[in-house]
């Protein structure tokens, strides 16, 4: 009787169509999320004429998903470690989808922004399950180039909401792109049966025949029979997951990691939010935002596929940190008159390294953390900065109020860079490395 490592056989294996498998499920899953989220700016103008709504309602009903997703992203975290990845994955499909389409039929503001605020649970609680599922399939040399790649999935949603609303919202109106959102609910019952359980749940739940077939299809070179035994290294984990996050010394880590979080998603949103009213007040003519939103969102890919290229050759500490410089002096640099190219480049390079940045995050804390507690801490550093995208529309609005000098919002927006920058840097100072630590995790790219 051999005793396979799990966790040597999934770092140590070749690219199979089992892993191309995972990829195309966890990115579709990103794409319909991404898709759902974006969906509000794509309709709020024809919105706030229909409705006669006013900024500050309409500020509101943009939050509501956002509040939802810091506490599906926390929620459904932790219960993933309970009922499985694949489970809760499903779960928050079915909910995100489901009350998207029926946020078609809302009637007034106040049904739409408690439909957006539930929706907003399933788009915050996929996040942190596909990204640990995803993680946890690829071999430990492409993990990060893998994690961003599917991630990116958010950047072509955020597209396909884009293009098709500009199309669609005038000739048809605002309710056909919720209905599209049932395109993810007739694809589930594919989703059910092609979408792998997590085997590290396998494992804790001793369906060792489970997660000896996913491991044979994983690394078919290890010939896996049912004599095989599969082991993982022991755990420390006791029952209050989220204590775990700030034992073993990651304290100071886990800190960092959603003191990032807060900056990059506050940049993020008030980026999404704001820019094209800052550049137009400056007196630049840039056109229609979908422009604006594409070039962002190419930039976004770029970064992400291309941040994740070179964290698998150095390190995701490095990157992040470089990439935090990058998008503050970007933003500084948005503050100045420039032609129209440049100024394109520069938005191109402020989607790469703080979207891109956003999405290196999520693969550096996954590979930061054991296992048996990844969802949990991917849920609640997404949970936590999701405080920071409910305040960056506020700041750029404030900025607005203020009259300040252009420049000088720019600068505004370009301190959380900073910050981030410098927590990413702490990030495993002074950690307690142990040699048993599952994954290998706590010392991955340090």
């Amino acid at each position: 009787m051999r005793q396979i490592d799990v966790n040597q056989t999934i770092d140590n294996a070749s690219f199979t169509p089992f892993h191309w498998k995972v990829l195309f499920w966890c990115s579709l899953i990103i794409i319909f999320d991404g898709y759902d989220l974006v969906i509000y700016g794509v309709v709020l103008p024809l919105l706030m004429e229909q409705w006669q709504l006013n900024p500050y309602v309409a500020g509101l009903l943009g939050s509501s998903a956002l509040f939802g997703m810091m506490f599906g992203a926390m929620g459904f975290g932790m219960l993933s470690d309970r009922l499985g990845r694949k489970k809760t994955i499903i779960i928050c499909v079915v909910l995100f989808s489901l009350t998207t389409v029926i946020n078609g039929l809302a009637t007034n503001p106040w049904q739409f922004g408690l439909l957006r605020f539930i929706a907003g649970l399933g788009i915050g609680g996929v996040m942190p399950n596909v990204v640990s599922l995803m993680s946890e399939y690829s071999p430990k040399r492409s993990r990060s180039t893998l994690v961003a790649l599917m991630f990116s999935g958010y950047a072509v949603g955020g597209m396909m909401s884009a293009g098709l609303g500009i199309w669609i919202v005038p000739n048809f109106g605002w309710e056909i792109m919720f209905y599209l959102a049932i395109v993810p609910l007739l694809v589930l019952p594919l989703m059910i049966k092609f979408l792998p359980e997590s085997v590290a749940f396998l494992m804790a739940q001793n369906r060792q025949e489970e997660a000896r077939s996913l491991l044979q299809k994983l690394a078919p070179q290890q010939q896996i029979t049912t004599n095989d035994q599969l082991v993982v290294p022991p755990t420390n984990v006791q029952k209050a997951p989220v204590l775990e996050l700030l034992r073993g010394g990651r304290t100071l880590s886990t800190l960092m990691f959603w003191t990032a979080f807060f900056c990059c998603l506050l940049m993020v949103y008030a980026l999404g939010s704001w820019l094209p009213k800052l550049m137009s007040a400056a007196g630049y003519e840039l056109g229609s935002s979908l422009m604006f939103l594409m070039v962002l969102n190419i930039g976004a890919i770029v970064g992400a596929v291309g941040g994740g290229w070179l964290a698998d050759r150095f390190s995701l500490r490095s990157v992040l940190v470089s990439f935090f410089m990058l998008a503050s002096a970007s933003l500084v640099l948005l503050g100045y008159p420039h032609p129209m190219w440049l100024l394109y480049s520069l938005m191109a390079v402020a989607g790469a390294t703080t979207i891109g940045s956003q999405i290196l995050l999520y693969a550096y804390v996954a590979q930061f953390y054991p296992a048996s507690i990844r969802s949990t801490a991917l849920g609640w550093a997404s949970g936590v900065g999701r405080n920071g995208a409910i305040v960056g529309p506020m700041l750029g609005g404030t900025l607005l109020a203020l009259a300040l000098p252009h420049q000088m919002n720019f600068l505004a927006l370009a301190v959380p860079g900073a910050i981030a920058t410098l927590a990413i840097a702490l990030v495993g100072r002074g950690q307690v490395l142990h040699q048993s630590a599952p994954d290998g995790q706590v010392a991955a790219n340090n």
